[in-house]
């Protein structure tokens, strides 16, 4: 067997569901694939399948509990330690817990202390998987950034025949090597991200901004760099920050100090992204002082700021990428195919205000993908950790 997962750390973590058979096959064909496996039950698991056996087949102690003979086990030490957390089988139960934090078992203590993505594979019986609380408990795990693996369809414990049983060890391996294999596709590739807002000053304490909250930005940031991308991010004024050391973040406030640290990056970067939300004009004259409120209105003249994507545009390479944004509220379609032109993007990803959840400041996005010569691809609403990962597989194929 060719070796995918070589040298992956592997948190195989196992519930209390008849599908636990599964797991000791599914451990060792990780093995086979070259993970080093560590394994977590809960104590409802230990009745379907032993420790004993999974610690034989693993070669690591396995733990059953936070606390045993007096000593505590570090679940934060073993969620740090993976690379990936793959829960299989997970029961109703175990989604329960996930989905609201209860950490009352190991499963869930070491799940809410991983820093690795976590793969969730789901074992239940047919109206159990049908129940609209199982569902909604998916949809937040999902939202979370959690990737669920999908059930199968057949024969149930029960003697029903229908949706519920746990994936095959053989696709779950699979699917974990097909993950693997992406953390390397963007290796030695130079991206620029713009995120965030600019903030254009009126007076000394007065500015026109936005709300954007540069969260989408930094979840593409965060995605290149853990495929291999040397990554800086120009990030306008917001709290956010990108916590992945892979990611060299400029710090910037205006649309002209956004414009120089991008256009200074530009000539060396293999594709630039433009997702920040750059104010189109700013204050003609900027008050040295607090303008003064009068008893009659007042108007700002108003001129316009650098169009950073245009003007980069022009300067793109046959070489080079360029993907853009457009956040609308009319006609959507028209306006996105618009940018794709007159930008000289390469692709653009289209969302709406009229779509809940998609937007500035939230944690989720519901977007549109265009490109040349190709019929729109249109995505569900994800948390927006999961839409960058769709906008750098996207990204990946003009590479």
């Amino acid at each position: 067997m060719i070796q995918d997962l070589q040298d992956k750390k592997v948190l195989l973590a196992i519930t209390g569901s008849i599908a636990a058979y599964k797991s000791a096959m599914l451990a060792r064909l990780l093995i086979k694939s070259g993970a080093d496996v560590k394994v977590i039950m809960t104590p409802s698991a230990t009745k379907f399948i032993s420790a004993l056996t999974m610690a034989t087949l693993s070669k690591h102690d396995v733990h059953t509990e936070v606390v045993s003979n007096e000593s505590w086990n570090n679940h934060v030490e073993l969620g740090l330690w993976a690379d990936i957390m793959l829960v299989a089988p997970c029961t109703a139960t175990t989604l329960a817990k996930m989905a609201n934090g209860i950490a009352d078992n190991m499963v869930v203590a070491c799940y809410l202390s991983a820093k690795c993505p976590v793969w969730i594979a789901p074992a239940m019986d047919l109206d159990m998987w049908l129940h609209g609380s199982t569902k909604r408990n998916l949809e937040w795990l999902r939202s979370y950034g959690n990737h669920i693996v999908p059930v199968g369809h057949g024969e149930l414990a029960s003697g029903l025949v229908g949706d519920g049983r746990m994936a095959e060890p053989e696709d779950i391996v699979a699917s974990l090597c097909s993950l693997f294999q992406k953390k390397n596709d963007l290796v030695n590739r130079k991206i620029i991200i713009t995120a965030g807002p600019t903030q254009e000053d009126l007076d000394p304490v007065r500015f026109i901004s936005n709300r954007s909250s540069g969260k989408m930005g930094i979840a593409i940031a965060e995605e290149c760099a853990s495929r291999g991308a040397e990554v800086v991010l120009v990030l306008g004024p917001t709290s956010q920050r990108s916590q992945h050391s892979g990611v060299t973040t400029v710090h910037v406030r205006s649309a002209q100090e956004m414009y120089e640290a991008t256009n200074a990056q530009h000539s060396t970067a293999d594709v630039s992204i433009f997702a920040a939300a750059v104010a189109d004009y700013r204050p003609a004259t900027i008050s040295s002082t607090k303008i003064k409120k009068k008893s009659d209105d007042m108007a700002i003249a108003l001129e316009r700021t650098v169009d950073i994507a245009a003007t980069l545009g022009k300067l793109k390479s046959d070489k080079q990428i360029h993907v853009g944004f457009a956040l609308e509220t009319n006609d959507e379609m028209k306006h996105a195919k618009g940018k794709l032109e007159k930008k000289n993007f390469d692709m653009v990803v289209l969302n709406s205000l009229r779509d809940k959840g998609a937007g500035f400041q939230g944690d989720t996005n519901k977007v549109t993908i265009l490109k040349h010569n190709s019929e729109p691809i249109q995505y569900p609403l994800k948390s927006k950790r999961l839409v960058a990962i769709d906008i750098v597989d996207e990204l990946v194929g003009f590479l």
